[in-house]
């Protein structure tokens, strides 16, 4: 796999033209993401340090939902679930447009296929360190005959200690039925409420987060070291993912995963209040993510 090293001299990331991953990222000597957790010879985006979600990310019931009149049938992209999961470009290989000392610029083209998705679409990513922060601009054309609609995220890999906190306000919380799908907005519990710095929970958590308002902080307070989470608008909502062996028999309760998102895990099945984006043939749709690592005193 093609790898593309980065840095501005105190932050350093590499990138995989394979799925478009972050594969780690550091601030001197510490990871900020997880550092790429698989044998670097066979590329595993699922290992990675961060993958994009294009064109929308999670799953959607059934394999299907119903736009403008028309049913839409989608097929299973992976062998681990019968759901079609986060998309096309996280599997696939993106063309590297241009590469300097501190950014690169990577594109995805994706054609409907029949029995799998009807999405033909151009993404666009930009990763680039400047100004202290780790820059990640991605973008989707929705490059079909008829309108679709579209959502991006970022599946953040952070790693994760005996006491990490985060703090990630969110005014609503979706429990959890079978086959990971989101079950009922419901009021946040507790011990998931990141209104405030809170210890993430040492159980399984699978679960999207409405009314965010775009930015996060994860506290490692034994490393001395904070992630500031910026998103623009459309990030509006956040996934929140901790595994359990049950589910990985691999895990090693090393790291958790915050995905900023444009939209609701299901959302083609939500109605209007989905969060995703109505694109018509030639619309784009665009997000800015920045990671911003700082020192505790």
């Amino acid at each position: 796999m093609e790898i593309i090293a980065i840095t501005d001299g105190v932050l350093r990331a590499r990138v995989s033209a394979l799925g478009g991953s972050i594969m780690d990222a550091y601030a001197g000597a510490e990871p900020i993401l997880r550092p790429y957790a698989g044998d670097e010879t066979v590329s595993d985006p699922l290992k990675a340090a961060s993958f994009p979600m294009v064109p929308f990310g999670n799953r959607v019931e059934d394999n299907r939902f119903t736009f403008e009149g028309h049913q839409i049938v989608l097929a299973p992209n992976t062998q681990r679930d019968r759901h079609y999961v986060h998309g096309d470009g996280w599997l696939l290989p993106w063309t590297v447009l241009a590469h300097s000392h501190g950014s690169v610029t990577l594109a995805f083209n994706h054609s409907a296929r029949e029995y799998a998705t009807p999405y033909s679409y151009s993404a666009r990513q930009e990763i680039t360190i400047a100004d202290g922060a780790l820059h990640m601009r991605l973008s989707v054309t929705n490059a079909g005959e008829f309108a679709l609609p579209f959502g991006l995220g970022h599946h953040l890999f952070l790693p994760l200690t005996d006491r990490t906190m985060l703090l990630a306000p969110a005014t609503g919380f979706w429990s959890e039925k079978h086959d990971y799908l989101p079950d009922r907005l419901s009021p946040i519990p507790l011990d998931l409420d990141f209104r405030v710095p809170r210890r993430l929970p040492s159980y399984w958590i699978n679960s999207g987060f409405e009314g965010w308002a775009g930015t996060a902080v994860v506290v490692w307070p034994e490393r001395k070291l904070t992630l500031q989470i910026e998103g623009e608008p459309p990030f509006d909502r956040y996934f929140l993912f901790r595994s359990a062996l049950d589910f990985d028999s691999e895990f090693r309760y090393d790291y958790f995963c915050f995905e900023p998102m444009t939209h609701s895990a299901n959302g083609h099945n939500l109605g209007s209040a989905s969060g995703l984006r109505r694109l018509a043939p030639g619309q784009t749709m665009t997000t800015q993510l920045r990671l911003r690592a700082l020192a505790m005193p």
